[in-house]
């Protein structure tokens, strides 16, 4: 009877996890308890049928029209380009060094120390939803790429013991997406503890200038986890820059969906971008009722104390991968049926997996934006000595109001996406309906279970 109450209990691990995929209270705000302003099932009914008929609607309408290359909106001159990049480069690794430093020296306060305010929500969070917004300026700012394009000019040549392994791919940024913040950020007591924080951030620049010395540039490309995920972010910025042939930085506006069509060239990239949906989903879904209880049964069946949670996570993120390959493969099979198979070198789940971006990004911006937000201003506090109150309008209703908006938005957009992606991979309008169906029915079980993540509050 144990035995078998053991196994219900990882089973429901197993589906629970992955399946509730949803961004609940973000941090600072989201504990409280209110009343929603409408009954719920009329909010999951209203935002999966949103949705659902977002997908029939492109499903009738068939055609692909042609986004253009964009709408430049600005062109800003190669001196002013390369003069705030070093700036903003300058600045940033200043402040990097600064929580270092402070981590070891300063108050062992996280509210009140430069380390914990500064680099898990300004830094970890904030530099991802400027990403969101205006795509990745990671290359820019990243403190690694610094001081290995420092090491390389001191030697007069780029340092590369060896080629990087093209097997590889982008899997050390998977395996350190993961650890850093599926498990470190989420899953630890290291974002309260300053002095832990800085041997984090040591750690990481140890790792990041070490591959850059052993693999040259291409480390920085496809193996720092922040850079990665900020890359992949930035796909669905509304705002794109392109560098034009005299140095300067066109600035362009584009759909957000553009970016999202392009297909991966590595099957590391689809992980990664689950395991980014995946993390931010089952940050939310620790703060739920639902979770505490099923983490305090598991722990009494398993007896493995505090890392409960990690196994929980571990299978969670194990049940996501599997359920969004079985929607991608799916779409292919069904489009097959009846025409002959597919004429195709390319795997469903390499196209079809840059169409969650927006889904991704979506959950990310509605899960921490008042955490950087009030963060940004305590940092301005501990810093200049001025006290603000960025958010103190934003009542815990609207922030749950935002959400849901944000939510829904996100998937709609990547149901957009995932069109563009399957007329183009499919032979016929007919065949592409029926490639697009699994992962419609897969967003809309996204939809309906991240509203009811963000509402356990409500309901529970």
């Amino acid at each position: 009877m144990v035995r078998r109450r053991r196994l219900s209990v990882l089973a429901a691990a197993a589906v629970l996890a992955p399946l509730s995929v949803g961004v609940a209270s973000a941090h600072e705000i989201g504990g409280s308890r209110f009343d929603a302003p409408i009954p719920l099932s009329l909010l999951f009914v209203g935002a999966a049928g949103t949705v659902a008929l977002t997908a029939l609607w492109l499903a009738v309408v068939g055609d692909d029209p042609s986004d253009g290359d964009g709408w430049t909106v600005a062109t800003v001159d190669a001196y002013a380009v390369g003069l705030l990049a070093g700036v903003a480069r300058l600045g940033f690794g200043l402040a990097v060094a600064g929580a270092l430093v402070a981590g070891y020296t300063g108050r062992q306060v996280a509210a009140e120390n430069l380390a914990t305010v500064f680099t898990w929500p300004v830094w970890f969070r904030g530099i991802g939803l400027v990403a969101v917004l205006v795509g990745s300026p990671w290359r820019v700012l990243s403190p690694w790429r610094a001081l290995y394009d420092g090491l390389c000019r001191l030697e007069g040549r780029e340092l590369a013991a060896r080629a990087y392994p093209e097997r590889l791919g982008s899997w050390p940024a998977v395996a350190g997406f993961l650890l850093l913040v599926g498990l470190v950020e989420n899953a630890t007591i290291i974002p309260r503890s300053p002095a832990l924080t800085s041997v984090t951030i040591a750690l990481y620049a140890l790792a990041m200038v070490a591959g850059g010395v052993l693999f040259g540039s291409e480390w920085f490309d496809r193996a720092d986890p922040l850079g990665v995920f900020y890359r992949l972010l930035g796909r669905v910025a509304p705002v794109s820059t392109t560098r034009t042939e005299s140095g300067s930085l066109a600035v362009s506006l584009r759909p957000p969906w553009r970016g999202s069509t392009r297909p991966f060239a590595h099957d590391s990239l689809v992980a990664f971008v689950v395991a980014a949906v995946y993390t931010v989903s089952f940050d939310g879904f620790t703060n739920t009722r639902t979770y505490q209880t099923l983490l305090f049964d598991a722990r009494d069946l398993l007896g493995f104390g505090p890392s409960t949670g990690i196994l929980l996570y571990v299978l969670g993120l194990v049940g996501f991968v599997l359920l969004f390959e079985l929607a991608a493969r799916a779409g292919d099979t069904l489009a097959a049926l009846g025409s002959g198979g597919l004429d195709t070198n390319q795997g469903a789940p390499l196209a079809f997996a840059p169409t969650v971006l927006p889904i991704a990004a979506a959950y990310d911006v509605a899960h921490n934006y008042p955490y950087v937000v009030e963060n940004l201003a305590r940092l301005l506090e501990l810093t200049a000595g001025v006290a603000v109150s960025p958010l103190g309008w934003l009542s815990l209703p609207m922030f749950w109001g935002s959400q849901v908006v944000l939510v829904v938005a996100g998937h709609v957009v990547a149901v957009v996406a995932a069109h563009r992606v399957a007329i183009h991979r499919y032979p016929s309008p007919t065949t592409a309906r029926r490639g697009h169906f699994p992962l419609v029915v897969l967003m809309v079980g996204y939809t309906v279970l991240s509203l009811w993540i963000i509402s356990r509050p409500v309901v529970g």
